[in-house]
């Protein structure tokens, strides 16, 4: 008799029992902080050579308080996880999503009669230009929690093609991860791990590009080579039972689609033009922020007149094509203002509520049936905010057992006495252990950089050498790790469970581990520029 694989909330709730364990046996510990400024910013930073011993904390009933706790700590991200959901349900009841997906098959089946095409495979060349997209974002601007929302378009995407949930979350959330690993300008990751380090800003830039293209290429034939095979075999896919969902979702939504324009989407329409106007007056022009290089565009009237164009061509062909308009000029909306005005995870909620409510009225819908098509939303996507509440007690109780820093300074003392090429290889050990249990990369660049970018000039080592040894480290195992709440939102949202995910992406993490230590080795043993 085969046992049962344990449920993702089991397998979390197994971690929180071991990270309590864990602060009975681990001394105390904890090392001096103060405040220094990063590039304009505030960072609360561990003073190098300070840590000391103290009481630990032994956590108990704790474990069970860990949801509560976890909850308050992820609030942000547990509240933009329902509202996407909610919103996304909204649009999904117009039917705008299916009109989508089938016009995109019917591109896909058209393109693959240009012989070029054909040879290269249609699918493929469109999951790289996606792909290559997500990347260049996660690179950029430090794409992580925005996947989220992209996970409800790329999984249907992706199932009704003939492939499967996996492959939907490799396109946006995977690709993001590789870029963010591969980070060019993050300023969230390279931009505080140089800052504390004295760096230059974004110096190096030469190699890391070489990096982000490297892992960019085994990243994506790894994908690629995996959607073929479940293509042309489907029950090779390990999440085919769950993927009946999506499926039974697309045929009941594909099933009878009218198509027309209300009233109420050309109201719509001129009520959004109106609006986006008035926003383009008040911000003529944007700064848009590149690494540490700023470019000022006229953004918002350019998305403005995309939209007053294609609003009136959209209508006169549908209310669905309309709404998909909408999503499009969200998602170049959001793209504004994460890299022009700083948005985070409240101002991309709120688009996306906004994106919802619009979505309602232009079908005319009355405030009772969007209110409920809301709440539907959020009951289907909330296990997805539970576990990201649960997932986030595991730092809780490390934290509140003292343990964390204890944890720290034990990986990094056995750092000492080894040779150039060995100590930058256990940084890089070290790094990927702690992002195991702390994927903030901003707070684990404020908590190891100090010390890391010290050791390194004791042992002849550049401190750039160091800073990729933290991007790497940071990178690749959040695509693994239980305690990362982005990822485990993106598996309930797709109907994964962690477990299949596992299995799945174990073998493709180990490689981009063993990638990255391949790549470190050049940042010792070459002279590199900036390095």
């Amino acid at each position: 008799m085969l046992r049962k694989i344990p449920h993702t909330y089991v397998i979390v709730f197994g971690v929180v029992i071991i990270s309590a364990v864990l602060t009975w046996i681990v001394p105390g510990g904890t090392f001096e902080r103060h405040i220094v400024n990063v590039n304009g910013i505030d960072r609360n930073v561990v003073v190098p050579g300070s840590f000391d011993y103290t009481g630990n904390n032994p956590q108990t009933w704790q474990i069970f308080s860990a949801l509560f706790d976890g909850f308050v700590d992820r609030a942000d991200i547990i509240i933009f996880i329902l509202i996407i959901g909610g919103a996304f349900w909204i649009m999904n009841e117009s039917k705008a999503i299916d009109v989508a997906i089938r016009s995109f098959l019917r591109f896909s089946k058209r393109i693959e009669h240009n012989r070029i095409i054909a040879r290269l495979g249609a699918d493929n060349i469109i999951f790289v230009f996606i792909m290559l997209m997500f990347s260049v974002f996660g690179a950029v601007f430090g794409m992580s929690e925005e996947t989220i929302a992209f996970v409800i378009i790329f999984v249907p995407l992706a199932v009704s093609m003939g492939y499967d949930s996996i492959v939907g979350v490799c396109l946006c959330f995977v690709a993001a991860a590789l870029g963010f690993a591969g980070a060019i300008l993050n300023p969230f990751t390279i931009g505080i791990a140089q800052g504390l380090s004295d760096l230059p800003l974004f110096s190096g830039l030469e190699y890391r590009l070489f990096c982000w293209v490297v892992i960019n290429l085994l990243g994506f034939a790894f994908i690629l080579r995996y959607a073929r095979r479940v293509k042309k075999n489907p029950a090779l896919s390990p999440v085919a039972e769950e993927d009946n969902y999506w499926r039974e979702l697309h045929e009941t939504g594909s099933l009878k689609i009218e198509y027309h324009t209300p009233l109420s989407g050309w109201l719509s329409y001129i009520m959004l033009l109106i609006v986006m106007v008035i926003f383009s007056v008040i911000f003529p022009l944007t700064d848009i922020s590149v690494g540490d290089s700023k470019t000022t565009l006229p953004a918002l009237p350019v998305i403005t007149v995309l939209f007053g164009i294609m609003g009136l061509l959209t209508l006169r062909k549908s209310i669905h094509f309309f709404i998909i308009l909408i999503l499009i000029v969200t998602i170049l909306v959001l793209i504004t203002g994460v890299m022009g005005y700083g948005w985070y995870i409240m101002e991309i909620a709120t688009l996306f509520f906004t994106m919802g409510l619009v979505s309602g009225i232009a079908m005319n819908y009355s405030p009772n049936r969007i209110t409920k098509l809301f709440l539907d939303g959020v009951r289907d996507i909330q296990s997805a905010a539970l576990i990201v509440g649960l997932a986030g007690g595991i730092i809780i109780i490390l934290n509140n057992g003292n343990v964390i820093d204890t944890l720290l300074y034990k990986l990094s003392e056995s750092i000492s006495g080894m040779g150039k090429m060995a100590s930058v290889g256990m940084m890089y050990v070290v790094q990927n252990l702690i992002n195991l249990v702390m994927p903030s990369g901003s707070a684990k660049a404020a908590l190891t950089m100090p010390m890391m970018s010290q050791f390194s000039d004791l042992i002849g080592v550049s401190r750039q050498a160091t800073v990729m040894a933290f991007q790497f480290g940071d990178g690749f195992t959040n695509m693994i790790t239980p305690t990362s709440g982005v990822l485990l939102g993106v598996l309930s949202i797709a109907k994964i469970p962690y477990d299949k995910w596992f299995k799945w992406v174990l073998p493709f993490i180990i490689g981009l581990v063993i990638l990255g230590f391949i790549l470190l080795i050049p940042t010792v043993i070459m002279d590199l520029k900036g390095f």
